[in-house]
């Protein structure tokens, strides 16, 4: 069970374009929460054996060559001793993939591995997956669904936003204002007070 899972995992990164089984999210899927614990430390241990072996793979390249197998160039090249350091330096990188292909059982998956998945993470020592549990339950069983899926993908940013600036002169221009705003505001309470008083001597007078 763990080890389906484990490369159904791996195939959502396959090249699906014309599958009629094409996965809904790339490097996701949704189990149990429970199943996602169990199988993560399995995924995380072939991505770290498929990552460790892409030195020598790189290394391989070096004596390696263009022509199309079965030519005659190939030929030359596959009897020459060039081919036997090309298989020196490659040797670990056949021993990896095997490793891995005793632990999941599916070669396609394997190759989608060492392919596609192994070198995003080549500058990554580990935490290549994640787990997020899902409100709702799984319908039949309630049992509690998450979701397992690998970094760097999906992953959500946090936007803050930015405190405002202001120069030195908006800040004495609004002072400046702010000022002449309570010097109108003054001088229109002290004409009211005035008035005020000469209304009351105009009533004292009469009486």
């Amino acid at each position: 069970m763990l080890q389906n899972l484990a490369s159904s995992l791996f195939l959502t990164e396959r090249d699906a374009e014309f599958d009629e089984n094409e996965p809904k999210v790339k490097g996701r899927v949704v189990t149990t929460l429970e199943k996602a614990k169990e199988v993560r430390p399995l995924v995380e241990k072939c991505i770290t054996i498929a990552r460790k072996s892409l030195a020598a793979g790189e290394a391989a390249e070096e004596f390696a060559t263009d022509a199309e197998r079965g030519t005659d160039e190939w030929r030359t090249w596959r009897d020459s001793e060039q081919w036997r350091k090309w298989a020196d330096a490659r040797a670990p990188a056949v021993a990896a993939r095997r490793h891995v292909l005793r632990l999941i059982r599916d070669k396609k998956a394997v190759r989608v591995l060492f392919d596609e998945i192994a070198p995003r993470f080549a500058d990554r020592d580990g935490g290549y997956t994640r787990i997020m549990r899902l409100a709702t339950v799984r319908l039949g069983d309630a049992g509690t669904r998450a979701i397992l899926e690998f970094v760097g993908k999906h992953d959500r940013v946090v936007e803050r936003s930015e405190k405002p600036a202001f120069s030195d002169d908006e800040i004495d221009d609004e002072v400046d204002d702010e000022v002449v705003d309570t010097t109108a505001e003054d001088d229109s309470d002290a004409g009211e007070s005035a008035e005020v008083e000469s209304a009351d001597d105009t009533v004292d007078k009469e009486d």
